[in-house]
């Protein structure tokens, strides 16, 4: 049996990797000069979905966004440092994991602020799910795949539980 030659071929996470960074201004930030959490989740999904465009080389649409905390405060003046890599992939779906961490301009100090899981769902120019290259495990990514395959069945099993039709 011949493989598919239409078949997406696998693509390791590094090959889409994303970085961005974004200089937090006051128009990001509430009363108390943090960024505000809805402009945190609109960079983590501007990074993900760069990310996952990267690996697919299709258009992407957001299905969800899972276990997003907010750990630390990142402030005006400040950078925030977005890094986003493919952690897993179904059929037409990518998981996409999210880091952010702040810098402080005058000292280079950094810490861990967020982290988020997004979840993307590959299509074509009409709409429709289109297949995804699989995610090429390398070595020392198996734990990580793993923790990744788990989520997933737990989202699906939350979709299931609320009735809703779930991402292939």
């Amino acid at each position: 049996m011949s493989a598919d030659p239409a078949a997406p071929v696998a693509k390791s996470a590094r090959e889409s990797a994303t970085e961005m960074v974004q200089l937090v201004l006051p128009n990001d930030t509430n009363p108390i000069g943090n960024v505000l959490g809805g402009t945190v989740m609109h960079w983590i999904d501007v990074v993900a979905a760069i990310t996952a465009h990267r690996h697919s080389r299709r258009l992407c649409v957001t299905a969800s966004m899972d276990d997003l905390s907010f750990e630390a405060p990142i402030k005006m003046g400040q950078l925030a440092l977005l890094s986003a890599r493919v952690s897993h992939t179904s059929r037409t779906s990518m998981e996409v994991l999210v880091d952010v961490r702040s810098e402080e301009l005058n000292t280079g100090k950094r810490t861990h602020t967020s982290t988020a899981y997004v979840t993307f769902v590959a299509i074509d120019e009409k709409g429709q799910p289109v297949p995804v290259p699989p995610l090429l495990v390398e070595p020392g990514e198996e734990a990580a795949y793993a923790e990744a395959v788990a989520r997933r069945r737990d989202r699906l099993n939350r979709r299931a539980q609320r009735g809703t039709t779930p991402a292939s």
